[in-house]
């Protein structure tokens, strides 16, 4: 089976409903390559590792969370721009990438895969208000204290969390926002949240944690944006008869 490459593209800016959004990168089709797509490579970043095993397996489309033209980056298309470019375009495969709209998703997000992974019930949004959520607030079945949550992360993300202790108290209320999203700890502790989980952590945030008295971990920014865009790939390989391969690119961070 294939498909159009801008059918596919409005399919998916409707589904995320990017419209939405006000991002700091262009969502949706990014590079344009051939107009019939069959195979779907996904990964989180359209790194030049990434891009290598899309031309090794003759992928038609990269689709990623992390993709190109960044506000604030450089216009010139030199360097490692310039080969990623290069490699799209000599091998005439599109990218397409979805960062917020790609986290805000009710079920195939990365908030909501991670919270699903995790075993989190959802209850609201992060920021009570704002609309589309980006992060959430849920619970946990029963209380498990920082250590066992500590060692759950760590067996389904499958590498150890950053933990900063902000007390004893065992954690039944928990938020969490996937990425670089380390400073809306302050609207975890306006939902009075026992935990807050991220990507990153930031050297302001440790003191925040301690001082207010919640638990901050930071699970890794690519960690935890591993299973939106693998679950957007499967959505699409299902719903149209396309092949799908998603590819890990490790990174520590």
């Amino acid at each position: 089976m294939s498909m159009n490459i801008n059918e596919l593209v409005k399919y998916c800016d409707q589904l995320l409903q990017v419209g939405s959004f006000r991002d700091y990168c262009p969502n949706g089709l990014q590079v344009e390559g051939r107009s019939r797509i069959s195979r779907i490579l996904t990964g989180v970043t359209a790194s030049q590792a990434l891009l290598d095993v899309a031309v090794e397996w003759q992928a038609d489309l990269v689709l990623v969370h992390h993709g190109y033209f960044w506000k604030g980056e450089s216009q010139v298309v030199t360097g490692i721009k310039q080969r990623r470019l290069k490699t799209l375009l000599q091998h005439d495969i599109n990218l397409v990438a979805y960062h917020l709209p790609l986290d805000a998703h009710p079920t195939l997000g990365n908030n909501a895969r991670l919270a699903e992974l995790l075993g989190f019930e959802v209850e609201g949004p992060l920021e009570p208000g704002s609309a589309p959520a980006i992060g959430n607030v849920g619970r946990l079945p029963q209380s498990l204290s920082l250590q066992a949550l500590e060692q759950r992360i760590s067996h389904v993300l499958g590498r150890s969390p950053q933990v900063i202790s902000g007390g004893s108290h065992d954690i039944r209320t928990v938020a969490w926002c996937t990425g670089a999203a380390e400073r809306m700890i302050e609207h975890a502790l306006a939902q009075g949240a026992d935990a807050y989980i991220s990507g990153e952590i930031s050297e302001p945030v440790v003191h925040i944690a301690r001082e207010a008295g919640i638990h901050y971990i930071g699970a890794g920014h690519h960690a935890t944006e591993r299973y939106g865009v693998q679950a957007l790939g499967e959505h699409l390989a299902e719903q149209f008869g396309l092949e799908h391969r998603f590819v890990d690119i490790d990174n520590p961070v």
